[in-house]
């Protein structure tokens, strides 16, 4: 089994990048500095150096994997900026989280899905239900909340265009990262554990679709 995994540096990326390789899958893996690849390369996959956010470095990744076929993409890679609406954004900020979580995704779709359309595999896009518009309890993180919501809608219009791929968003749960705190519910092990079960099941129906980490379908975009 081919996989690539984008943003694969830390957190739920680099723990992916551990039981897929631990399962003896072929892992190609993202991360944009040298501390991030050296544990890449540690856990025993292929590392490639990627920031979503450079443009010039989305455009240099399609001849890094020319010929490949993948069975499964996950695109990881996301800032969260905590900010409310009483402030706001800065340019910098703006651009910052929504290069990362939006446009390098838009950008690497293109490159990326017809590789996986050659493997009839799936292409999926770690999200947030803090991205759902009918779910929104306050404004807190609300840049990040934007940029989550464009996301959801980039890949619902993209998966049209790729019909011998499934293309889909997937809500890791609350997570105990460096983003999700240490209270969250789920423990980063668990997540993975949780969404590689789910994608290990996904089928061309599900296209589309936007799922949970246990794979229940999420309710309300």
């Amino acid at each position: 089994m081919n996989i690539l995994l984008i943003g694969a540096s830390r957190g739920i990326g680099l723990e992916l990048v551990r039981q897929y390789a631990h399962a003896g899958a072929r892992v190609i893996a993202t991360a944009r500095s040298e501390e991030g690849l050296q544990k890449i390369k540690a856990l025993g996959a292929q590392a490639l150096k990627l920031d979503v956010a450079d443009p010039t470095s989305v455009s240099g990744l399609a001849w890094q994997l020319d010929g490949e076929k993948l069975d499964l993409v996950i695109y990881v890679a996301g800032v969260l900026d905590r900010a409310s609406a009483t402030t706001p954004p800065t340019q910098e900020a703006f651009d910052h989280t929504m290069h990362t979580n939006v446009l390098g995704a838009m950008q690497l779709i293109p490159q990326v899905a017809p590789l996986v359309e050659a493997a009839h595999g799936c292409f999926a896009f770690i999200s947030s239900q803090m991205g759902c518009i009918t779910r929104v309890p306050s404004s807190s993180s609300w840049l990040y909340r934007v940029s989550k919501a464009a996301l959801n809608m980039a890949v619902a219009s993209a998966q049209h265009d790729y019909p011998q791929a499934t293309l889909l968003v997937m809500h890791p749960g609350w997570v105990q990262t460096d983003m999700g705190g240490p209270q969250a519910t789920l423990t980063v092990e668990q997540s993975v554990a949780s969404m590689r079960k789910t994608l290990s099941k996904v089928t061309p129906a599900q296209r589309g679709a936007y799922l949970d980490h246990d794979g229940t379908p999420f309710p309300g975009w």
